[in-house]
């Protein structure tokens, strides 16, 4: 379903150009691999066309549909449910012999999965996650271009907006989707992510010359945690440069400045501020303590037993591999919209992700081994889990590598 009229469909032109010109930045003679939900097929053709414009050898579209997904999660037994095909890893490791970018359309569906048994959930997240490691890899070192970015779907509209009639959440939805990305009637959305782009390069600057060795948060809610960052630690967010020397820009829209904690040194208690959709479940009202890195203690209002099953599926998801540092005052945040999809949420807050760190977060980290990211602290997982803790009244203290101390957020917001 997608909004009909000129005016509507003029900015979802629009938006496709931006996803692949921009986002995804497809050059000439790659292949890109589209992942999009069923019902947004409209938007995949415009998509296809967009890419083979500018020059794409080839253009691959995989569809998916949620409501399917939980039939199989009902009724297939955990041997059938959790095998990942051989020709399914096959087909993934081919796709890493080409010159491969990749664009996702990710529409969420929260608490669909809420009556499905979260064990079987995550054991097919952990085989498929194992399975999938190649790609995951590929992506996480930022060797090809890849992006995210949403499009509403009338089950989601219904979560965020239930009051409206599902035509007019969709709509508000979408609405709100496309002013987040910057998509306009009154500007060329290339011009403004140029311009966005530029203002967070300057932050990530500030950041890095600064070189802290750790960040402390504390807000009214109970937050009070000190988190450690790796020594030639880097800062980023908005635009990145493939390993091919493309220039893409990973999650549209984006807000943050983010880099690589140290995984063995992160200490205290952080609050959630808002849910965590993981699994088709919604994980409200968190609190994680952590001790030397680790997660030694939590609980949560809603859906523990699911934030237990995040936690232990394997020894880095009890590690964080990312901190981000955003603005409570952001167009995101001022929207004031919950939206369910950490696209979105986590560029209203400050936050951190269970799991995985991305190498290009340390200084020749995308050259490095696996085993040489773990000797600087790098966490690894097959998880990379991004939860919201930042809020109006949060504060952060920096500390740079001679004791220095530096007022990096007041009220929520930065003020270096």
């Amino acid at each position: 379903m997608l909004l009909t009229g000129e005016k509507c469909m003029t900015l979802i032109e629009k938006y496709a150009q931006l996803a692949v010109r921009v986002g995804v930045n497809v050059q000439p003679g790659q292949t890109l691999l589209i992942n999009v939900k069923a019902e947004h097929y409209e938007f995949a053709r415009l998509l296809v066309k967009e890419a083979y414009a500018v020059g794409a050898k080839k253009v691959v579209v995989k569809f998916s549909d949620d409501i399917i997904g939980k039939e199989h999660a009902l009724h297939q037994d955990l041997e059938t449910y959790t095998r990942v095909p051989q020709w399914i890893v096959d087909e993934n490791d081919d796709y890493l012999t080409q010159d491969l970018c990749r664009l996702s359309v990710y529409a969420p569906s929260p608490g669909l999965f809420a009556d499905v048994d979260g064990d079987k959930l995550a054991a097919a997240a952990k085989a498929q996650g194992e399975a999938l490691k190649a790609m995951r890899e590929y992506t996480m070192a930022n060797r090809g271009q890849w992006s995210l970015i949403s499009l509403p779907t009338n089950e989601w509209a219904h979560v965020v907006f239930p009051e409206l009639p599902v035509e007019a959440a969709y709509e508000k939805l979408l609405e709100a989707i496309l002013y987040a990305s910057r998509v306009t009637e009154d500007k060329d959305p290339v011009v403004a992510w140029a311009e966005h782009n530029a203002v967070l390069a300057h932050q990530n600057t500030v950041l890095n010359d600064y070189n802290f060795k750790s960040l402390h948060f504390k807000n009214n809610k109970g937050t009070d945690i000190t988190v450690g960052l790796v020594k030639d630690h880097v800062w980023a967010g908005g635009e990145e440069t493939s390993e091919g020397g493309h220039k893409f820009n990973p999650n549209m829209p984006t807000e943050e400045s983010f880099t690589m904690p140290d995984r063995l040194n992160v200490n205290g208690r952080v609050y959630s501020t808002k849910p965590l959709n993981y699994s088709g479940k919604l994980i409200d009202e968190f609190w994680l303590d952590f001790v030397d890195g680790k997660v030694v203690d939590f609980d949560t209002k809603q859906e523990k037993e699911t934030l237990r099953q995040l936690l232990d599926t394997d020894e880095g998801s009890r590690h964080i591999g990312e901190i981000a540092l955003i603005s409570h005052k952001s167009p995101i945040s001022d929207l004031n919209i919950l939206f369910y999809n950490t696209l979105f949420d986590e560029n209203a807050s400050c936050h951190m992700a269970l799991g995985r760190a991305y190498p290009m977060n340390i200084k020749n980290g995308t050259s490095m081994s696996q085993e040489e990211l773990l000797a600087h602290n790098s966490n690894d997982s097959i998880n990379h889990e991004d939860f919201m803790f930042g809020s109006e009244d949060m504060s952060v203290i920096g500390v740079t590598q001679d004791g220095t101390e530096v007022v990096v957020f007041e009220a929520g917001n930065f003020v270096i």
